[in-house]
């Protein structure tokens, strides 16, 4: 394969994303828009869009369950860790959220 098709083939699944993603309704479902973090900086607790505050692990059960929007489950160091949804905007990434 070429670079050209390498990058062909990728735009391809990016805007199937794009179109797949403004057909699907996030009705009833929460978005994070503040956190707050402990003393060396790591996320320890989330309030939604709705004013809900929810601590790590039951930020985690509901992402898991598809109820809050914009953000994924994920391994790493052996546990699952949330994080914004990799769209390529630093602005709404969980680490540059206000705090609350």
């Amino acid at each position: 394969m070429t670079e050209k098709d390498f990058e062909e083939i990728y735009n391809k699944y990016k805007n199937q994303s794009k179109t797949v993603e403004g057909s699907l309704s996030s009705i009833g479902k929460e978005e994070i828009i503040a956190v707050r973090k402990n003393e060396d900086g790591d996320i320890i607790a989330f309030k939604t869009n709705s004013g809900r505050e929810l601590d790590y692990l039951t930020a985690l059960n509901e992402a898991k369950t598809g109820k809050i929007d914009h953000i994924d489950v994920f391994q790493k160091y052996g546990r699952d860790i949330i994080r914004s949804e990799p769209d390529g905007i630093r602005e709404n990434n969980l680490d540059q959220l206000p705090l609350f």
